[in-house]
């Protein structure tokens, strides 16, 4: 069962206030959702938090810019490139963390990868739904992005759009701030990638190739540890094994 955590905020690198909910104490993970999503149903909801919490963590779960209850500008200029990286190190900074972990599901996963690439510090690494093209190829799937939210109610019931629209309709999503967020995507060179050397598990959906390949992911990281779980990219987020492997990764 989910357990209602409030949200806190702080202004970002350019005033626009980011919220970010906490649960648990001890070591700092801060934990980035996906795309369409906020911090209470990636993480909250389903009991991952939780589950990384008992484990002795605290865990830190920010609302990208354009999600959840960070702001949702509609000026495109509040979307420059990275910018959800820029958000991320302004909460290390707001928060002081020094010694902490990192990761993210998806989008997070992605913006985590431009944290590391940016400057962050972090101890351990986790790559949640995402795979090798999906950080070096930050386009890949922008335009089937863009073609969702540009054409509301116009998808084939089942269609892999319509399910994205649903679940869109379930988080609350604003179609225009979630098309300017793509502007902000950003890829990383894969020799950048692999040039990522902290301790990593890359945990994705045994049915989820949305992404690209999370196994080539793992295999091109330096010091990777790769886990499947039951679930696609959709569904992953709402099975337990997938809290209870960060969890595992993050204690050992």
């Amino acid at each position: 069962m989910a357990t209602a955590v409030a949200p806190r905020f702080f202004d970002s690198f350019d005033g626009q206030p980011i919220a970010y909910r906490e649960m648990g104490e001890g070591r700092p993970v801060m934990l980035i959702h996906g795309y369409f999503s906020d911090a209470v149903t990636n993480w909250i909801r389903y009991g991952h938090a939780e589950a990384i919490a008992a484990s002795g963590r605290r865990v830190i779960m920010p609302d990208l810019r354009g999600h959840g209850d960070s702001a949702k500008p509609h000026d495109a200029t509040a979307y420059p490139t990275d910018a959800l990286a820029r958000d991320g190190h302004a909460l290390v900074a707001h928060l002081g963390l020094t010694d902490y972990d990192l990761g993210g599901y998806s989008l997070g996963a992605r913006t985590t990868a431009r944290m590391l690439a940016t400057g962050a510090k972090p101890g351990r690494v986790v790559f949640a739904g995402m795979g090798l093209e999906g950080l070096i190829d930050a386009e890949r799937r922008a335009d089937h992005f863009r073609h969702i939210l540009s054409n509301p109610g116009t998808h084939e019931r089942g269609s892999p759009a319509w399910l994205a629209e649903a679940f869109l309709k379930t988080t609350g999503g604003d179609p225009v701030a979630l098309l300017h967020v793509i502007d902000t995507f950003a890829s990383t060179d894969e020799a950048i990638v692999a040039g990522f050397d902290w301790p990593a598990l890359v945990v994705n959906g045994v049915d989820d190739d949305d992404n690209g390949s999370a196994r080539a992911l793992a295999d091109r990281l330096p010091d990777a540890r790769y886990v499947e779980v039951p679930g696609n990219h959709m569904s992953a987020v709402t099975k337990p094994e997938l809290g209870k492997a960060i969890a595992a990764f993050l204690a050992g």
